[in-house]
This record gives C-alpha cells, sequence and structure tokens, in this order.
C-alpha cells in the first residue's frame, strides 16, 4: 500500500474519530469581551494592562485575533470576578450565555484600547497603587486565544491576591491544537516586543520589583525575552525577581544554553513540574522522545545536577489533584498552588519550600529540570488533546473538512504543511 493512501485511510480513521468527540460536546459562548454594566458589588475587580502583538479585531467583542499584528497594542481592561459563593479558587466561570452576568460570571466591565504613552501612564498609576512597587507579568500558553489568556490571568491574579500590578502579554495564537507550528512561530514573532517591555520595566525607577509567570509554550517566549536582554545589556537587572516557569514547553537542553546566557546573576527560577501531564507526554513523543522542561523527574540526574548549578527550584505537583482533565495547568486550577504562589511574592520570597500546611501532595525539590508542556503537533497530537480541552474541539470541528477532502485537493496540497486554519497557514 502506497503512503499517500495510508496517509488518506488515517486521515478518514481520525476524522471520524474526532467527530465522536465533538458530537454532543456543549460549548461555550466566544465573543464575551463586550463591556457590561457593573451590576455586582459583592464582585471584585482585576484591573489589568494588556500588550499584545496580536491584530486588532474589527469585532468589540473579540478584541484581538490570532493573527500577527504590524505592531504592539496596548490596552486597558477591567474584569469581574464573581463572589467565591458562587465560584471555586483556580475556576474561571466562563458565562453560559451572553451577555456575562457580573453576579455569576467572569465578566469584562471596561476595555479600552490605548496608546503606548498611555499604557505607561497606566502603569505609573498602577505601581503606586501596590505597597512594595512591583509588577506581575504573565504570558500565557499554546492553543489561546485572546479571552482564553485575559480571563486566566484575571483568575490568577485575583486567587493569588497579589498587590503587584498586572501585566498581560498575549502573543498571536489561533487557539487551536492544529496551530501548533503557527503559534511557536508567533512566540518567536513576540521576541523583541517582550525584549522592549522588559528594557522599560527595568529602567523605570519607580518599579521596584519585576515577577513573570509563564505557562507552557509562553514559557519558551520568556526565556527568549530574558536571554536577548542579558546578551544585550550584558546581564539582567537585580529588580527582576522571580521567574515562575509552569509546566514549560522548552528543550531540556536549550533551556541549559538560555539559563548560561543570562550569566550567573539571573533571577531566582522555579519551575513547576507534573509527571503525570497528559499533554507533556504527547508533547515529548512530538519532540523525537527528548525531554521537554516540565514533566521530567526532577530528582533524576542530569536534571539535579544542572538545577543545582544553577540554583533553580522545582516544585513537583504530581500528586496534586485539579479539576484539569489534561493537569497541565495545576499551577492555576489548584487553590492549593495558587495560594502558595500569591503567599511567596506577598512575602517577596522565593518558592522553595513546602510548609503550607499541604501535607505530602506538593514536592519541593531543592534542585531538578522537568520536561514537556502543552505541546500539540499536528493531528496526532490533537486527537487526544481535543478528548478533553473544549477550544480543540471546537477547532478541529473546523479542520475536519480538510481532513477528508478530495484527492484532487490533497494532490493540489502537495509539499505543504498546513498548521492553521487559513491558507497563509500553509508553508511550501
Amino acid at each position: 500500500m502506497s503512503l499517500s493512501k495510508v496517509r488518506r485511510i488515517s486521515n478518514v480513521l481520525l476524522a471520524s474519530a474526532l467527530v465522536g468527540l465533538l458530537w454532543g460536546c456543549a460549548s461555550r459562548p466566544t465573543n464575551v469581551l463586550l463591556p457590561v454594566a457593573d451590576t455586582s458589588p459583592s464582585s471584585s475587580k482585576v484591573e489589568m494592562l494588556v500588550t499584545t502583538t496580536r491584530s486588532r479585531s474589527s469585532n468589540p467583542a473579540q478584541m484581538y485575533t490570532g493573527e500577527r499584528g504590524l505592531a504592539p497594542s496596548f490596552a486597558e481592561i477591567t474584569v469581574s470576578i464573581p463572589p467565591a459563593s458562587v465560584r471555586k479558587v483556580g475556576e474561571v466561570a466562563w458565562p453560559k450565555k451572553l451577555p456575562s452576568n457580573p453576579a455569576t460570571d467572569f465578566a469584562v466591565v471596561k476595555a479600552e484600547e490605548i496608546t503606548r504613552d498611555g499604557a505607561k501612564e497606566w502603569l505609573r498609576a498602577s505601581v503606586r497603587k501596590s505597597p512594595d512597587n512591583s509588577v506581575l507579568v504573565f504570558i500565557h500558553g499554546f492553543n489561546n486565544r485572546f479571552e482564553d489568556s485575559l480571563y486566566r490571568f484575571a483568575q490568577i491574579a485575583h486567587d493569588t491576591g497579589t498587590d503587584s500590578a498586572p501585566i498581560l502579554v498575549t502573543w498571536p495564537s489561533r487557539g487551536s491544537a492544529l496551530a501548533y507550528g503557527y503559534d511557536r512561530e508567533s512566540t518567536n514573532y513576540t521576541r523583541n516586543a517582550l525584549e522592549l517591555l522588559f528594557q522599560y520595566l527595568a529602567r523605570d525607577p519607580q518599579i521596584k520589583e519585576v515577577s513573570i509567570l509563564a505557562h507552557s509554550m509562553g514559557n519558551w517566549l520568556a526565556l527568549e525575552g530574558l536571554r536577548q536582554m542579558a546578551i544585550r545589556n550584558g546581564g539582567l537587572p537585580a529588580k527582576f525577581k522571580n521567574v515562575m516557569l509552569a509546566a514549560p514547553d522548552v528543550d531540556v537542553d536549550v533551556f541549559r544554553t538560555q539559563i548560561a546566557d543570562m550569566g550567573k546573576q539571573h533571577p531566582q527560577f522555579t519551575l513547576f513540574v507534573s509527571q503525570d501531564d497528559r499533554a507533556l507526554k504527547v508533547s515529548r513523543r512530538v519532540w523525537g522522545d527528548i525531554p521537554r522542561l516540565g514533566s521530567i523527574d526532577p530528582e533524576q540526574a542530569p536534571y539535579k545536577e544542572d538545577l543545582a548549578s544553577n540554583n533553580i527550584a522545582v516544585i513537583d505537583l504530581t500528586k496534586v489533584k485539579s479539576g484539569d482533565p489534561l493537569h497541565h495547568g495545576k499551577f492555576a486550577s489548584s487553590p492549593q498552588v495558587v495560594q502558595l504562589i500569591g503567599a511567596r511574592m506577598a512575602g517577596g520570597q522565593t518558592l522553595t519550600d513546602n510548609r503550607i500546611g499541604l501535607g505530602d501532595t506538593i514536592i519541593h525539590a531543592t534542585t531538578g529540570v522537568a520536561a514537556a508542556a502543552g505541546s500539540a503537533a499536528g493531528l496526532v497530537i490533537a486527537a487526544p488533546v481535543a478528548a478533553v480541552d473544549q477550544n480543540s474541539r471546537e477547532n478541529l470541528g473546523n479542520h475536519i473538512g480538510a481532513l477528508t477532502g478530495s484527492q484532487a485537493n490533497q494532490k493540489s496540497s502537495a509539499g505543504k504543511e498546513c498548521v492553521g486554519s487559513a491558507t497563509k497557514g500553509c508553508k511550501k
């Protein structure tokens, strides 16, 4: 049997399986970002600065698309979070219908695009409100729409109880499990913009402390931004205190070189790892069975020795239970872990112990490295991810037609690798 015929049969079988996953799956609303009236006095508010390399959407309820903008954009957004009586710590309360109800749902009550100067003014005013004049930068991961990153960061900022000025860095992700290649290149596309942000935070004398929290593929972007800055400046500023790497989708060997390029005076790095992360297990296979920084055993050689030499701490979340079916977002969805992050940030401490009343559910490894997070390259990964991730289920539905297309269409696309839903996502 020819290779092309095998591929066609495999595509049909996979498409049939995906139809089964999609069938009967209720979808949450999209276009949820149109501001609503602030009608719930008991709800909390998270005000954040957004900086993005996404393109602006003509739809105000979407704000930004998954495509790449020609220049960074900025926005000031306030998210209302319902009271604890209707929401658990670690959960994002997506609206079941629109418009969002601030009494029961996450809801946007203010969303304004602002200029670069407006962003600087927002930052100055917000840092003045922070007791320690600090900022928290969050960089999301693979397969995130704009609203995903916005609401997740609002949840993190609220549930950690941070007093730091929150800055969301959101890069062009198409929010599809099939767009791994596009998303990965979008992090590279965003590196210079992120370094410019880091340079500004370093120069601003009003800002005394910078913490960075990155998830999944966002860790690649965070590390590359820090690496570029260190090479350009001959090191990293002392005010960059904590860099928290949650389930990082970064090659272990590459991470070793990135840390070396930053020099000896780098921030305190903390890795959040989980050996039961389903996305990471698949990712490792896709990357040629090379460990990724997020899911290996941090007590095994050579990782333990490598991390010891760089004073990098590891928080092993393998035993932590959370509502995340992929075991991939424990850092944000587990109430215990979110509160750990908040307590350490509030105390100006690094994440270096587990004496927080969690028993043996969190293991702190004094040294260690970890492996992959959140990767999904192509259909082989998309299928298992779609079984538990709603965004993937929704996006995979748009790709079924392409998978089961005619032989003529397949021949016409020979030599192209489609990683997104648009033709410009295919490269020769």
